[in-house]
């Protein structure tokens, strides 16, 4: 299944150090799903929902965290979930314009739509969902407001069965959690609990890539000072310079895939080379889900000024793998750093649009493709390295980043061998659309699930 998550504040996604208030969205999918692109197949572990009670027990466990202020909608199909997304309330009007291509390509017949807050809050957003699905021909088999231990329904005023006061419930002591616990799955407390997954490194480990960075950082400049700035003996050092880092790349992935974790001056290295796009697109044009893990220890461990490639990188691994959460905070954290990272923001376009990871399966250009497009090596590659040592950017080793790399290192595949998401993809949702493929999928069992009380 498909999870998506939508929140930032003013309408921006909520990728770039923003709060999650409104207009974001993040999805991503569950297992147990199969037949389209970024979901898993049915080899999952189920959870059988049979109530409005087992819904609102679920719904961490399908966003990977206990949500607040929220506006979540499951999409089923054959009573089975495909789609789960999440918006912060409250979030602009016609925030949810692009629901309806996203509840058609999953193949969804079905929503629940459950909305976490105050009634002047929830209500207009859980209407305006509604108007969604009804556009897009999809039936809502159910419409809930959560609020303090209290639930609502929208689709039920019937007082024996849905209450004025609404319907008491402790997603706790459910029963979907203890199942969804024994198969392995975990909802956090919130949020911020998963952003600290992926939190920079402190204590003793910053200390000693602190350390390890500022001896690479002494060794580049040494290079740099002895080549000049420009000329043949600038041009000299930048070829020599990405091919190694090509290298170290290449050697990188293959560490990773072999069980080994680089060593902090290997990680400092590679931090520094991949502030240099053409080795940057290397590990881009390379990139598998299986990658994800290599790239979240970097993201960690690098000095922040020199984490915006390395977090961008992981969200793409994450996207691919169905962990559009995990990307939307990864990416969340590169345009911190450096808010014109630009393929932090393409990613980020196509997390806000909804677009399947399979939107740039088979479109990204090879190694061999980048070579030919972009040519030999020159002192000009360097610049986006260059800027950053010479602080230029404004950032420094000490966690405080602050930087923007040059206008002219904001490229990112270059010429014809940049790839492009149509044009469709680039409307959005206000926010992280993640697709993705969460943990365990959803059905509802038999008839539609029990209806409790409006308000």
């Amino acid at each position: 299944m498909t999870t998506t998550d939508t929140s930032d504040t003013s309408g921006t996604s909520d990728t770039s150090g923003t709060s999650d208030t409104s207009g974001t969205s993040d999805t991503s999918g569950t297992s147990g799903t199969s037949g389209t692109s970024g979901t898993s197949d049915t080899s999952g572990p189920c959870l059988t929902l049979t109530s409005p009670a087992d819904i609102l027990a679920a719904i961490p466990y399908l966003v990977g965290f206990h949500p607040a202020g929220s506006l979540v909608l499951v999409g089923l199909s054959h009573g089975q979930a495909r789609v789960a997304a999440r918006w912060s309330l409250p979030f602009p009007s016609g925030t949810l314009a692009p629901l309806g291509p996203l509840l058609e390509r999953e193949g969804v017949t079905q929503v629940v739509i459950v909305g976490y807050g105050p009634g002047e809050q929830v209500t207009p957003a859980v209407d305006e969902a509604r108007a969604q699905a009804a556009k897009a021909g999809v039936e809502v088999g159910e419409a809930l407001r959560a609020h303090e231990g209290r639930y609502w329904s929208y689709t039920c005023d019937v007082p024996g069965c849905c209450p004025p006061a609404g319907t008491p419930y402790d997603p706790a002591t459910s029963r979907i959690a203890a199942e969804a616990t024994l198969r392995g799955l975990v909802a956090l407390p919130d949020r911020q609990a998963l952003q600290r997954t992926i939190a920079p490194v402190t204590g003793p480990v910053r200390v000693a890539m602190r350390r390890a960075t500022a001896e690479v950082v002494a060794d580049v400049r040494a290079g740099l000072a002895a080549a000049g700035r420009s000329g043949p003996g600038a041009d000299s050092f930048a070829r020599e310079f990405v091919a190694h880092g090509l290298v170290r790349v290449r050697a990188a992935l293959a560490a990773h895939a072999a069980g080994e974790r680089l060593d902090d001056a290997e990680a400092a290295r590679l931090g520094l080379d991949l502030a240099v796009i053409r080795v940057r697109d290397e590990a881009w044009t390379l990139m598998d889900e299986s990658h994800a893990g290599l790239w979240k220890d970097l993201t960690r461990r690098l000095e922040p000024s020199f984490s915006p490639p390395a977090a961008t990188l992981f969200a793409m691994a994450s996207w691919r793998a169905g962990d559009s959460t995990h990307a939307t905070i990864a990416l969340e954290r590169a345009l911190a750093v450096d808010p014109g990272y630009s393929m932090a923001n393409l990613l980020m376009h196509a997390l806000q649009s909804l677009l399947s990871p399979s939107a740039l399966r088979g479109r990204l250009p090879t190694p061999a493709e980048l070579d030919t497009a972009m040519g030999s090596a020159h002192a000009g590659w360097l610049h986006p390295l260059t800027a950053l040592l010479d602080g230029e950017a404004r950032t420094t080793l000490d966690g405080e980043a602050r930087t923007t790399l040059d206008g002219e290192a904001r490229t990112t595949l270059d010429g014809e061998a940049r790839t492009t998401l149509d044009g469709e993809a680039r409307t959005t949702l206000d926010g992280e659309a993640r697709t993705t493929d969460p943990p365990a999928s959803l059905s509802t069992a038999g008839a539609p699930v029990q209806r409790r009380g409006g308000n």
